[in-house]
């Protein structure tokens, strides 16, 4: 059965408004490129904004290299009130009248740096038993969620808008929860918070400057115009290795049948962007002797 769609292949690199959920945001990039198949580098809260990488087509299979790739943020942590979702949305579960000094936050950042144990919100996509964690939230059930280990290369403050704020910028791993390290912030200076403000502006190779917002695409209208606005799929494997085959070994890839190297051959492990003629064919890994294609792309 032909697949409902046209054949599009790339990446969207769309600057998310907030008040859009990832998964409408993809349907709506989706529709209007009319692809056959989409998906997202990397959930983005609906009250953040900012970069949310849409691969469309053949980038799909590229998906998990993003997913895995550090993420940058732009925050702004609130001081005071405690939110149950730790942003705007929810309800206030806690005060407090502490609004620490800049001294004091420069203090206790470097606690927040490296690798950490973090608690997930309860409002979030994380599965509990088969169900969304903020599905039983919502529903008033007890969230049992896991300390989890995050990973943090950066966290700097910013700036101070007034006493009961505070800006900060931070580069972090995959399955790294800003509120809850707005949250844990709080807490660590002796009074409670949550976010007000939250923009991603990396998720791997893609960068905010880079991003075009969803009226922007919507003003393009249709294909051909809209074409230009997709970045290639090989984009979202920039970090790995090019390695140049003939058409013959392209072909084998393309088969899903290993192709044997005589000379040059990369060390056993090694994952390499197959490419022919300067086109993406697959990804490969080598045991040392051929490469076996680990992803293959029609393109």
């Amino acid at each position: 059965m032909k697949r409902k769609g046209d054949k599009v292949d790339g990446w969207v690199i769309l600057d998310k408004p907030v008040g859009l959920g990832s998964t409408p945001a993809v349907g709506k990039v989706r529709r209007l490129f009319g692809a056959q198949k989409a998906g997202h580098g990397g959930t983005l809260d609906p009250l953040a904004s900012g970069v949310l990488p849409i691969a469309l087509g053949e980038a799909t299979k590229t998906v998990p290299f993003v997913m895995d790739g550090r993420k940058e943020y732009r925050f702004t942590l609130r001081f005071g009130e405690a939110r149950s979702t730790e942003d705007l949305e929810g309800e206030v579960t806690a005060t407090s009248d502490v609004r620490p000094a800049d001294q004091a936050i420069r203090a206790v950042l470097p606690r927040f740096v490296g690798t950490i144990q973090q608690m997930p919100p309860a409002f979030s996509a994380l599965k509990i038993d088969g169900k969304r964690a903020y599905d039983l939230a919502r529903a008033g059930e007890a969230v049992d969620l896991k300390p989890r280990p995050v990973s943090i290369e950066r966290l700097e403050l910013m700036g101070r808008p007034d006493a009961g704020h505070a800006d900060f910028v931070v580069s972090c791993g995959k399955g790294t929860y800003i509120r809850s390290l707005g949250r844990d912030l709080a807490l660590a200076l002796g009074t409670v918070g949550h976010l007000s403000f939250l923009r991603r502006t990396a998720a791997g190779p893609f960068r905010e400057e880079a991003a075009i917002s969803l009226s922007k695409l919507e003003a393009l209208g249709h294909i051909p115009a809209l074409l230009g606005a997709l970045a290639p799929v090989e984009t979202a494997l920039d970090d790995i290795p090019a390695l140049a085959l003939t058409e013959a070994q392209a072909d084998r890839l393309r088969q899903g049948q290993p192709v044997l190297l005589t000379r040059d051959v990369p060390p056993s492990g090694a994952l390499l962007r197959a490419e022919a003629g300067s086109k993406l064919v697959a990804l490969v890994r080598s045991d040392g002797v051929a490469l076996k294609p680990v992803r293959v792309f029609n393109l």
